[in-house]
């Protein structure tokens, strides 16, 4: 048995032919006429989806496919899949889990490093002409609030303590025995507790603005924020409060509300630095993240239990 697969992501097009060689048939859907077109031509046939959680799949493009079997999700997050739904219809749903967590972990310490030494005021600084020297704080024993601590956050504790020598605390549904950082049980109480706040839990309705006036305000002036996680997780009207009124020192943001569109407000402010989404976007995640998508196909298609698979 083997799968056809509607591909809806536009990230990993280099990698593609790591399905094609293990036997999988690709129908593109990247785009909304190819969407369409798919849809009206192929539906009968698509026996996978391949989607990210941004771009998700609702009840609606299941009962499209009446021989839909797998919903594979790059990524860890998969905010806009529609789960419920594909578990009533007996569908199979994966996400990848870990594939890219070196590399968001990577961004992550970057946009914090470029945003409490204020890396882009120095560069402007110099290409002006103006030779600015601006005193910034150190992140060497600072401490670190990582809130959700998955193979993301994990990876981004492990840089910051040996690396930094940063004292680690997180926030997660539950705590974790298998680690040496101290938890925290409120997102409040982590950012109390936080000199740097650094967002990486998944979206969705169960982390809704889960970052708000009350967490923001304990993170306090001298504090910082960065999400790589999700917009939804941080109320983005509370964060901007905060940056004008210099509640907190500053925030760095790969991930926004309706992406590609940044607020103008956010845009203004140069107590921020910005990135277009582009955490998990190297040659190694993208590689590696398709890689676990044809081994959970090709465990789907041979009857067995599939590696990632998202369970509610």
């Amino acid at each position: 048995m083997t799968a056809t697969v509607l591909v809806l992501v536009e990230t990993v097009g280099d990698y593609l032919h790591i399905l094609e060689e293990q036997g999988f048939r690709l129908i593109l859907g990247n785009t909304p006429a190819l969407r369409e077109a798919a849809l009206r031509e192929h539906a009968e046939s698509i026996t996978a989806v391949l989607t990210r959680g941004p771009v998700g799949l609702q009840a609606h493009d299941m009962d499209a496919l009446p021989n839909l079997q797998i919903i594979c999700v790059i990524g860890a997050g998969y905010e806009r899949v529609d789960v419920p739904a594909a578990i009533a219809r007996g569908l199979t749903v994966t996400n990848g889990a870990g594939a890219n967590a070196a590399s968001v972990a990577d961004h992550a310490m970057a946009l914090l490093l470029a945003l409490v030494r204020d890396i882009p005021g120095a560069d402007a600084s110099v290409r002006r002409g103006e030779w600015r020297k601006a005193m910034r704080p150190s992140l060497a024993g600072k401490r670190l609030g990582i809130l959700g601590l998955g193979a993301v956050g994990l990876a981004i504790a492990q840089r910051a303590a040996l690396g930094f020598a940063m004292s680690v605390s997180y926030h997660n549904r539950r705590a974790r025995e298998d680690v040496p950082y101290a938890y925290c049980h409120s997102a409040a109480e982590l950012a109390a507790a936080s000199d740097f706040l650094i967002i990486a839990t998944p979206g969705g309705a169960g982390t809704q603005a889960m970052i708000g006036e009350t967490e923001l305000r304990a993170l306090g002036p001298t504090g910082f924020l960065v999400n790589i996680a999700r917009a939804s997780v941080v109320d983005t009207q509370a964060l901007l409060d905060a940056l004008k009124q210099q509640g907190i020192a500053g925030a760095a943001l790969d991930v926004f509300d309706d992406e590609p569109n940044v607020p103008d407000a956010l845009k203004a402010l140069s107590n921020v630095v910005l990135t277009p989404h582009v955490a998990g976007l190297s040659p190694e995640a993208s590689e590696g993240t398709v890689r676990l998508v044809a081994q959970n196909l090709q465990a789907h298609c041979a009857g067995l239990a599939v590696l990632t698979p998202v369970l509610q």
